[in-house]
């Protein structure tokens, strides 16, 4: 990926430990209640960085979040109380005529550690990170560079479905275009199998092994739509035969230990000797792990670029004609599945602002008549899974208020048709719904999404999947035998 050009630079990050915030100039002023740890950095692309001591620490854990739009972590201490937060949009680079992902994802990585609080870095003893699924990443097996532009998480590869079909299960996870599998299948078939030594990675582990420097693990989650099977804890004998096998990585548990972090970035950010770093997951189930809903019926629905449900379940459930999976949660099963709609698709169409001001004006406790398909382009993944799924935005009112809330509520039908479609093929069924992401922050959403799905919704908790990233980096240092 040479020549690549910067378009934009690092967005400004900002780190909150349950303080209020007010704007000051060009940057952010904080009022702080210790103990709590506050950083914070100036929009204008030089990282100046205020610290504020928070005293005595314990045991502390980073939890990295890596999104489609942006990343961030968040630090907890034993008690899962939040020490600090911070995020950054992903600086753009541009390879050719594609963006230059790989390199943004590597830039963010090391600017969220830099942007760790100093007083905090001697405490962390353990760092997990989760990414987007699917998100894969080819890379030379000896070197870790990637060997080919990443496939992104709602990247469709129809051209290898009919191949994946016909060594899979029907209705296999993996029957999908935008499966890993699919993924993998459409590179070997171009160019795979003339290329040196490769593995198959996923953006989580590919971050990971920058840190640990041990290349070729991930986790069950991650895996599963490359066709790992959790249940046998084993990749299944259909795709043991193939002729790309060899590039899969070894499987492990979501915050299993892998190694201690590389000594060159432990001496160059000041962190623990013995930190150690852990598998990861996916970004929409380290949501459900932040929200801490533990019990079968429970379920998170992820309102971020895209809607992504996960509900409890005591019965795994998996079809591929719906976009419907189960990934392990110790001895349940999460079952849910992706959308393509969400986030992405109000932000090409509403400011920030506009969305806030719009939301107010929307009295929730009314149907609106409007009936759309939400998409950012063509193609949808769950509770339909059609690659050629045309976006439905039009007829558009000339109110902008009505506009919006026919979106808002067309999004909830989509999410109430995906939890229906659960029941139908005999997962647990919900009975609370908890929301993270985004899209939590709007109330009015919120109660739309009450009325429409006709059951409680609330605001999680904590949201963020840096949280739950965190919680993994708190069980990996539990297990930790290194």
């Amino acid at each position: 990926m040479v020549g690549a050009v910067s378009i934009t630079h690092p967005g400004s990050t900002v780190l909150v430990s349950w303080t209020s915030i007010k704007k000051c100039g060009n940057g952010v002023c904080y009022k702080v209640r210790k103990p709590k740890a506050v950083t914070m950095s100036l929009g204008n692309g030089n990282n100046e960085k205020e610290e504020v001591s928070v005293g005595t620490r314990g045991r502390l854990y980073l939890g990295l979040d890596f999104g489609t739009s942006g990343a961030r972590f968040g630090i907890i201490d034993k008690s899962g109380t939040i020490q600090a937060e911070a995020k950054r949009e992903y600086p753009l680079y541009l390879s050719g005529e594609s963006y230059d992902w790989v390199r943004s994802w590597k830039e963010t990585l090391f600017l969220l550690l830099q942007d760790v609080p100093r007083d905090l870095r001697k405490h962390i003893v353990s760092i997990s990170i989760d990414g987007t699924s699917a998100t894969t990443i080819i890379v030379d097996s000896d070197t870790g560079e990637p060997l080919w532009r990443p496939f992104l998480y709602n990247e469709s590869c129809p051209d290898a479905l009919p191949t994946v079909k016909s060594i899979a299960p029907p209705n296999h996870t993996v029957c999908t275009g935008s499966s890993t599998l699919c993924k993998l299948v459409s590179w070997w078939n171009r160019v795979g199998s003339n290329k040196k030594p490769a593995l198959l990675l996923h953006q989580a582990d590919w971050l990971l092994w920058l840190l640990h420097g041990k290349l070729g693990v991930t986790d069950y989650n991650n895996a599963l739509k490359v066709g790992y099977d959790p249940g046998l804890d084993s990749y299944p004998s259909w795709l043991v035969c193939q002729p790309y096998y060899h590039l899969l990585p070894s499987v492990v548990a979501p915050g299993t230990p892998i190694a201690c972090l590389k000594e060159e970035i432990r001496n160059k950010f000041g962190f623990k000797k013995d930190c150690v770093v852990c598998a990861g997951t996916t970004d929409s189930i380290a949501a459900f792990l932040a929200a801490r809903a533990t019990q079968p019926g429970k379920a998170v629905t992820s309102l971020g670029s895209t809607l992504a449900i996960k509900l409890l379940s005591n019965t795994r459930i998996e079809d591929s004609r719906f976009g419907v999976y189960s990934h392990r949660l110790d001895d349940k099963w999460l079952v849910g599945g992706a959308s393509n709609t969400g986030g992405a698709v109000l932000r090409q169409l509403f400011t920030d602002d506009q969305l806030e001001k719009l939301s107010e004006q929307i009295n929730p406790s009314e149907t609106s008549p409007l009936d759309y398909y939400p998409l950012p382009k063509a193609g949808e993944r769950f509770p339909v899974a059609d690659p050629n799924l045309a976006p439905r935005l039009l007829p558009r009112p000339e109110s902008d208020v009505e506009y919006l809330h026919g979106i808002l509520e067309s999004i909830a039908r989509i999410e109430a048709k995906a939890y229906g479609l659960l029941k139908e093929l005999g997962a647990t069924q919900v009975d609370e719904v908890f929301t993270a992401g985004g899209g939590a922050k709007n109330d009015k959403w919120i109660k739309i999404r009450e009325r429409v799905l006709g059951l409680p919704v609330c605001r999680a908790n904590q949201t963020e999947a840096a949280y739950g990233a965190a919680l993994l980096a708190t069980r990996g240092d539990q297990q930790n035998i290194l």
